[in-house]
């Protein structure tokens, strides 16, 4: 019975102990009924009283000492296994990077849902467009200042006998005539989003742009219902307070024409801040928000539908100036949307 040397092997071996399986047998060799300490039992009992009074303490230290070492072990094994299965949900968590909408696209999910809510048909028409559909169909004759080079982006490529140049489209409007070919017969009522082009660069024009056309041709159409889907759609995407007007203008392809303006969501129309001061933003109350009108007859017949029967009207809006003009965005400059600035876009 060497005491000494059973203690330095139990050390050896519950120090290469990693689970609670391994603890056990070890447990069960030194401590169990079969055990270590059991045989020093045994034995103690077949020597005198003398080496009993001797050994006996000793063999009672090492099983204390074995089991205070094997609870300490387990201790530790169940620690480290809670460490690594266990979630702590007070912890925050992990932060993974992701994209976002780009706040166009935000925009124009917008505007189509609004306009779908009374019926009209989401389309979308090609980026480059024929001069015909542009400007003919759009009742332009040859040579109005649209069709110049400076407005107009042309392409290099051969010019079509029926629909002339072939050019960046500049405006939705393209797409009232191709509408009204494919449907052939009223009622239409067409919501055209897309890319235009125009050689334009300043804090509100971007040469690539996003504009959406809305067209409705049916009998008995008049300014009345243009007025009242106008204010249905300010009053949708902006808010209730915020009222419309329309202005007299000229546009080659509707009769009467109107500049739709809408006030100013900072000053609430007064053109004069809380402090007392000019609001630098609109000066007057009012800011611009784009053109509309009845459609033109001549555009109407282009378009294979009969004036004495049907009219209609049409608008063509700036998807990223109305967006500027949503209330506590505060964008000033339209360029900025296509900067790739990932301190602007990563608000959205």
């Amino acid at each position: 019975m060497d005491i000494q040397e059973a203690t330095k092997d139990f050390d050896t071996q519950i120090n290469k102990i990693e689970d609670t399986d391994s603890l056990e047998n070890l447990r069960i060799k030194y401590l169990g009924r079969k055990g270590l300490i059991n045989s020093f039992i045994d034995e103690l009992k077949k020597l005198e009283i003398s080496n009993r009074k001797i050994l006996g303490p000793k063999i009672n230290h090492l099983k204390k000492y074995i089991e205070r070492q094997l609870a300490l072990k387990s201790k530790s094994i169940v620690d480290k296994e809670e460490k690594e299965d266990v979630i702590d949900i007070t912890l925050p968590g992990k932060k993974y990077p992701k994209g976002s909408l780009h706040p166009t696209t935000i925009a124009i999910e917008e505007i189509t849902y609004i306009f779908k809510k009374i019926g009209f048909i989401p389309v979308s028409y090609p980026e480059t467009e024929w001069e015909y559909f542009a400007f003919d169909a759009l009742n332009m004759p040859k040579g109005h200042p649209a069709r110049d080079d400076f407005e107009t982006f042309f392409l290099d490529e051969s010019e079509n006998k029926k629909y002339g140049k072939m050019i960046l489209t500049p405006h939705t409007s393209s797409g009232q005539n191709r509408e009204m070919k494919r449907l052939k017969q009223p009622p239409i009522r067409m919501i055209n989003i897309g890319k235009c082009y125009r050689p334009n660069w300043d804090a509100v024009h971007n040469p690539m742009f996003y504009q959406f056309e809305g067209l409705c041709v049916d009998k008995d159409i008049n300014i009345t219902n243009l007025k009242g889907t106008i204010d249905y759609f300010v009053h949708q995407f902006f808010s209730e307070d915020r009222k419309t007007r329309l202005r007299p203008f000229h546009f080659q392809f509707t009769e009467p024409s109107f500049e739709v303006d809408i006030t100013c969501g900072v000053c609430e129309g007064s053109g004069v801040l809380k402090s007392g001061e000019r609001c630098k933003v609109c000066k007057s109350g009012w800011l611009e928000l784009g053109g509309a009108g009845m459609v033109h007859p001549n555009v109407l017949k282009e378009g294979g539908i009969d004036p004495k029967v049907y009219s209609g009207w049409a608008f063509g809006f700036g998807v990223e100036r109305v967006y500027m003009m949503k209330e506590g965005l505060m964008l000033d400059d339209i360029r900025v949307l296509y900067s790739g600035q990932l301190e602007f876009l990563n608000q959205f």
